[in-house]
């Protein structure tokens, strides 16, 4: 199993999808003049601007939500892992793919709002990659294809990535504690309690839908992200004479890489895609569900995550590690040597490891026990993510053979994602990357050629970003859209809104 999983992800994470990912960030920033750049002001203004109704949540909790897909493991174990094998440089191309996929996120996310319709059964919103894909494309197979892909990649391959990074940030902190066999494995007390924490509440959690995931994501994820920034910023402070030296030796490195140049460009892409998944496609599931007025406000939105998860977190990360030393780089040399060794050669890197000890370096055990605490949050909220993810999936492909078949979907989904952890939690990190690499890139794959295609066919989020700036320019006081105005077809919620609209506009006349 783990040479297929290691052959596809060699066939799936080529060089092809790498710089696949990079030129859609590239397009899309040029064809919206760099959106990402030009509407910041914009983006922070509505962020707080919006307000949740009965049948979706407020931007903010629709950011929140996207948050927690991206503030994960790609953050804190990811980085570590892109630097472990990829050098410094790495973190440069991480910088990179969220600078230009910002962009990417805009339109994936402007798409999922346009093409959004209402659940029947929940009466939530529901939107993503498959409804825009057989709405704008009109190719239901290639909708069908994704969701498929979405449901095996978030239901199957994901969540053990996360559920792994947590019971090993426990052990790192607390041991492994006595080993007891479990299912024919050798596991420790410690690693076990912390699984059987996240599994009770995990499932308490999923059984409540989008508005408890929203609630819950809504106070996590800030409140952690902001906690795990200001104690970076507080060793980059008591590092401050290395700061520029950091610098130095991301950028310097982004070229000659003691890694190789491919490699620090293929794990920073990589890790970069993990961690702020833009152009992944799973970002816009979240972004449909929110109530705005204006499909392009929360692509906007939508792209400020990016620069939230890589731009602030994920730097937070590098800085720790760099400033600190606290890190190896694996090479192919001869005898296992690594081509840099600044710490024990037993360090795992596809852990939180590496971050671990550079908080320790500076906090103590209260560094390793911050970590373990983050850890468990970004990660928990990154398997609810998942999980909504493809529980919206599961609905689109039931959603015309009824409600039986719905229930039936969900609930399997659900028992999937518990599995799934548990097997994350009591299984090797190496592995279980693996299989969350072949997720990532199966469904980046998909997505970022369907939303070039969709470009070239219609352009529907170019003409709508205008149409947003036109309106933004006049200074009117509520936005409208019209999908009608712009040739777009196959938007039953806006179309919807625009005849309530209308005949209430009548009845007043």
């Amino acid at each position: 199993m783990e040479a297929l999983v290691s052959g596809l992800n060699n066939i799936i994470w080529s060089n092809a999808l790498i710089y696949l990912c990079l030129g859609a960030g590239l397009f899309y920033s040029i064809l919206t003049r760099f959106v990402q750049v030009r509407l910041f002001g914009e983006m922070i203004r509505l962020l707080f601007g919006g307000k949740s109704s009965k049948d979706g949540i407020s931007s903010f909790q629709a950011l929140a939500v996207s948050l927690s897909g991206r503030v994960g493991m790609g953050n804190i174990a990811g980085v570590a892992a892109a630097i472990g094998f990829g050098g410094p440089g790495a973190v440069f191309w991480m910088w990179i793919v969220a600078f230009l996929g910002a962009s990417t996120a805009y339109a994936e996310s402007t798409l999922a709002q346009i093409y959004k319709e209402k659940d029947e059964i929940t009466g939530e919103y529901r939107g993503g990659p498959a409804y825009y894909f057989e709405k704008a494309l009109g190719q239901k197979w290639y909708g069908i294809l994704f969701a498929i892909s979405a449901i095996i990649a978030c239901g199957i391959f994901l969540p053990g990535v996360q559920a792994n990074g947590v019971v090993n940030a426990v052990t790192q902190v607390m041991g492994d504690g006595a080993m007891m066999n479990v299912l024919g494995m050798e596991v420790g007390t410690y690693r076990l309690g912390a699984l059987i924490v996240v599994l009770v509440v995990l499932g308490i959690i999923i059984f409540g839908g989008i508005k408890r995931i929203a609630t819950f994501t809504e106070y996590v994820v800030p409140f952690m992200a902001v906690g795990y920034i200001i104690l970076a910023l507080i060793i980059m402070f008591s590092n401050i004479s290395m700061v520029p030296q950091v610098f130095s030796q991301i950028i310097g490195d982004a070229f000659t890489a003691q890694a190789g140049f491919g490699a620090a460009i293929g794990w920073g892409v990589k890790r970069g895609i993990y961690s702020n998944e833009a152009g992944q496609g799973t970002g816009p599931h979240a972004a449909a569900a929110a109530e705005v007025e204006h499909p392009a406000q929360q692509g906007l939105v939508q792209a400020f995550s990016v620069y939230v998860d890589t731009l602030l977190v994920c730097s937070a990360t590098a800085f720790m590690i760099l400033s600190t030393g606290m890190y190896n780089i694996q090479g192919t040399l001869p005898d296992g040597q690594f081509l840099v060794q600044n710490i024990a050669a037993t360090t795992e890197i596809n852990s939180p490891a590496f971050t671990q000890m550079a908080m320790n370096a500076v906090y103590g055990n209260y560094g390793d026990n911050f970590i373990a605490i983050a850890v468990f949050f970004f990660a928990f909220t990154t398997i609810l993510a998942y999980y909504y993810i493809a529980e919206v999936n599961v609905t689109y492909l039931t959603r015309f053979i009824g409600r039986g078949a719905h229930k039936t979907g969900i609930f399997i989904v659900k028992v999937l994602i518990m599995l799934m952890v548990a097997y994350g939690g009591l299984n090797s990190a190496g592995y279980i990357w693996g299989l969350g690499d072949v997720g990532v890139g199966l469904m980046a794959w998909l997505n970022i050629v369907g939303i070039l295609v969709i470009f070239f066919v219609a352009k529907p989020a170019m003409d709508i970003l205008k149409d947003y700036e036109a309106q933004l320019k006049a200074g009117v006081e509520h936005f409208t859209f019209d999908p009608a105005k712009f040739g777009i077809k196959n938007a039953p919620y806006w179309e919807e809104r625009n005849r309530k609209a209308e005949a209430l506009k009548n009845k007043d006349v």
